[in-house]
């Protein structure tokens, strides 16, 4: 049953660690590269949408610079993070457009996630770009970061990703071919965990010991990036991807590598989220044509529907939305500051550049960053 979710999921993210796209130390594996591409592409003409979330910066910045060794301070881990970036994207790049498909480079931190403003502006560009039907190829800023780059993990990115893009499923490419219950390396008994679900406390026991499965290959951060994917209700597959088309087999629903599923539906996620975990800053009042639209359409807020604002908030903020009596009817992350609002309240959208002097947003909030109260 859990495998429909695979099977059904339209908007995925896939990660590939540095275990997979490296050449033995060699700098890229361009032809390992160049099958995940193929079978991206073939997903994508399914029509299937996909954000790659990719490792293998550092690893190539090295081979570049000439290095023998990797280094140990910070600032030459970033420097090699630069140099190889290049060569990354321009692999990727080279790769994909002999499918005609365009890619986009986004370099992210956890910073640009945690802030609401970034992360409605980083969901904006990403959104646009799948829109586009471009690829956007997603990495750590290690240009810019310290700790991230020190354990090389990207698996928590990709679930960061997966839940600032409402993804349907986080496909984790890794060098084993799965979750098992013991380090197959050494146990003949271990056997690979098939399906489970994200939050079970049980696979805790099994990272618990740097010998068992879950100990070895990252794959603690990978237990941890599923459970990230989930508080937007993404279930995570595990596999390895060097097994043969591995992501066509995933979208078919195939039994492979190790599905952790979520506990909720995503819109269900989302809604707890929007709900319960950030505070509201600020309360548009809404005439009674937008409560309507709201309430019965569920469409995005217009500023021509709004009559007062109040309250000090920004750019993603998280604002309630009430009728003339004061009833709230929804709340949601708002994509104006409430002093852009008190200007444009009322106003139709084709106003909005004319007044500000520029259009960051069609709607006040979203639909999709909005949720009505039952």
């Amino acid at each position: 049953m859990t495998r429909t979710i695979a099977k059904d999921a339209k908007r995925l993210v896939i990660k590939i660690g540095s275990a997979l796209l490296t050449n033995n130390g060699a700098g890229l594996d361009r032809a390992a590269i160049d099958g995940w591409v193929e079978q991206i592409d073939q997903l994508l003409a399914q029509g299937k949408e996909i954000v790659l979330v990719s490792s293998g910066s550092v690893a190539e910045g090295i081979v570049r610079l000439g290095w023998k060794t990797r280094p140990e301070t910070i600032h030459e881990l970033q420097a090699a993070a630069a140099v190889g970036q290049m060569g990354l994207i321009q692999t990727y790049e080279s790769s994909f457009k002999r499918f005609g498909r365009l890619t986009a480079q986004i370099l992210l931190d956890h910073d640009d996630l945690a802030n609401r403003q970034r992360y409605l502006n980083a969901r904006s560009a990403l959104q646009a770009l799948i829109n586009l039907n471009v690829i956007p190829i997603v990495n750590e800023n290690d240009t810019v970061v310290t700790d991230e780059i020190r354990f090389g993990d990207n698996d928590s990115l990709a679930a960061l990703v997966a839940n600032l893009i409402d993804a349907d499923l986080l496909v984790i490419l890794t060098d084993k071919d799965g979750l098992y219950t013991a380090n197959p390396d050494q146990d003949a008994n271990a056997t690979l965990i098939s399906e489970a679900m994200a939050n079970d406390a049980s696979l805790d026991a099994l990272a618990g010991d740097s010998s068992s499965g879950l100990g070895r290959g990252g794959m603690v951060t990978k237990l941890q990036a599923a459970r990230l994917a989930e508080r937007s209700g993404c279930s995570t597959v595990i596999v390895g991807g060097r097994n043969n088309n591995i992501l066509g087999a995933v979208a078919a629903g195939d039994n492979v590598g190790t599905m952790l599923s979520a506990s909720q539906q995503p819109l269900a996620a989302r809604k707890q989220w929007l709900a319960g975990h950030l505070q509201v800053k600020g309360q548009l009042q809404l005439d009674a044509g937008a409560v309507k639209v709201l309430t019965g359409q569920g469409r995005s807020l217009l500023a021509v529907g709004v009559t007062e604002v109040s309250g000090q908030f920004t750019r993603g903020d998280l604002v309630s939305c009430v009728d003339s009596q004061g009833r709230e009817i929804a709340r949601g992350l708002v994509n104006y500051s409430s002093d852009e609002a008190v200007r444009i309240k009322g106003q139709g959208t084709e106003a909005i550049a004319d007044i500000l002097g520029y259009l960051e947003d069609d709607e006040l909030i979203h639909r999709d960053n909005m949720v009505i109260n039952s």
